[in-house]
């Protein structure tokens, strides 16, 4: 029997399960599940304590804390040390941004891809390949030891990003989520914790979740991951590693002062961390920042792929890795991939050795210019965040309206934008703000229309 008598007693979460059903552990998280799924737990709520929530059921303080480990695998609760478990902010918020479900009629504003001028130089380049004699070698397995050549068009690419590396030191993937899991699995083991900005890329939340691996949402100052707040996660919150993207940031578009890259990196020496950091928007920089790979390269697996920069469908990225990793995550991206594609190998290689892919980046460059001038034009009312050179901006919400529920309004006027709940990392509260996506749409018209329909919407909430 309970201990304590709660007939009056006020807690923010009084379950009742069906005792028959064992282990009893799974049927308190599938009614914690169902209860954040109905909304009877909102997010950012904060749960009982476990002794307490253990006297009211009458059950082991064990028997909750497994069902809070299970809910919390699933991103569904963080727990702060010193503070409570709480239903994350993003406990049902969907981090898989491109569905086959999205509807065909929407403007597109919401996946982050460059423009089209990079579709016709690369077929140029595919065709060429194809009339070669022994062309059959692109449909093949890739083989270790014949891609020196493709390596060294590798580091030229990391170079022009603003971080030195060499061939010995490259690992191919099949684009920069295939690295990120790949990394993920190569040097973490589940339950480890792995510090990120409060709002952070989709894709590494999902590869976190597949691997139960539970990310620390650290506070941001400034538009960029505190340090002070990094140095203190470290110490609480026993972090194995961190994950950053230092230029135009995604989501918040926000690019990372050299100052705090040089902060960032001594923490990680001094609290031994090792550093993801993604490089999928470097390209865009006009000049290049140094990469924080640059300060700590011992301890930074340093991600650049080209989906971001020249094509979506050229899946590819170069991983430059510490020695001290770089079995595990070579053995990682075998189990994953097998290999990477051929075809695409050289495709991007031959691209960036013949230089064809800095005129590609100029063309980029020109194009996002030119669009931005036309958010401006229909934005400047509003704070909208991030740079000229950027592919995406970050656009905060007047009055009460959350980014959920803009997303929601715009899709029904017919384009898609992304909230900050998408976003959002474990009990940290979402900014009420919505990604935009500047060069997603396909013609200038049609992001002349989106803009559009998006400032009628502020307006009306104005």
């Amino acid at each position: 029997m309970p201990v304590n008598s709660f007939e009056n007693y006020p807690m923010s979460w009084k379950p009742s399960i069906d005792r028959t059903k064992k282990p009893i552990y799974k049927s308190l998280a599938k009614q914690l599940r169902e209860d954040i799924a109905h909304g009877v737990l909102l997010p950012g709520t904060k749960l009982p304590p476990q002794r307490e929530l253990a006297d009211y059921l009458d059950l082991n303080v064990s028997t909750i804390s497994k069902a809070f480990k299970v809910c919390e695998s699933k991103g569904l609760l963080s727990a702060t040390v010193g503070n409570g478990t709480f239903i994350s902010y993003d406990a049902l918020a969907n981090a898989y941004l491109l569905e086959d479900m999205k509807p065909n009629h929407l403007i597109e504003m919401g996946a982050t891809l460059p423009d089209n001028d990079s579709y016709h130089p690369l077929m140029e380049e595919l065709k060429g390949m194809l009339k070669e004699p022994n062309y059959e070698k692109w449909f093949s397995y890739g083989r270790q030891g014949e891609n020196l050549w493709q390596k060294d068009a590798a580091v030229k690419l990391i170079q022009r990003g603003g971080y030195e590396t060499t061939v010995d030191h490259i690992l191919f993937a099949n684009g920069g989520q295939n690295a990120i899991a790949a990394t993920l699995a190569g040097i973490c083991q589940p339950g480890d914790r792995i510090g990120v900005d409060d709002h952070t890329y989709p894709g590494l939340k999902t590869a976190a979740s597949m691997l139960n691996i539970r990310l620390v949402p650290i506070k941001s100052e400034n538009g960029e991951m505190s340090a002070t707040a990094l140095e203190l996660a470290c110490k609480k919150e026993n972090l194995k590693g961190i994950y950053v993207i230092p230029d135009y940031h995604n989501p918040t578009a926000s690019q990372m002062s050299i100052e705090n890259r040089r902060k960032i990196a001594g923490i990680a020496k001094r609290c031994n961390l090792f550093i993801i950091e993604d490089a999928a928007y470097h390209l865009y920089n006009e000049k290049p920042l140094p990469a924080l790979a640059s300060f700590v390269p011992e301890k930074t697996i340093y991600i650049a792929s080209l989906s971001k920069s020249i094509a979506p469908g050229l899946r590819m990225a170069y991983v430059a890795v510490p020695n001290k990793f770089k079995e595990q995550i070579s053995k990682a991206l075998y189990n994953l991939n097998v290999s990477v594609s051929p075809l695409l190998a050289e495709l991007a290689a031959r691209t960036i050795v013949s230089k064809q892919f800095e005129v590609l980046i100029e063309k980029h460059q020109e194009q996002t210019l030119c669009r931005n001038k036309i958010v401006h034009q229909y934005l400047a009312d509003y704070p909208c965040l991030g740079y000229e050179t950027g592919i995406f901006r970050w656009l905060l919400l007047p009055g009460k309206i959350t980014g959920n529920e803009f997303e929601s309004l715009a899709a029904r006027r017919g384009v898609q934008v992304y909230a900050a709940e998408r976003f959002v990392v474990g009990n940290s509260c979402p900014e009420r703000a919505v990604r935009i996506a500047v060069c997603a749409p396909k013609t200038m018209e049609d992001l002349e229309q989106g803009l559009n329909i998006l400032k009628h919407l502020l307006d009306a909430l104005n």
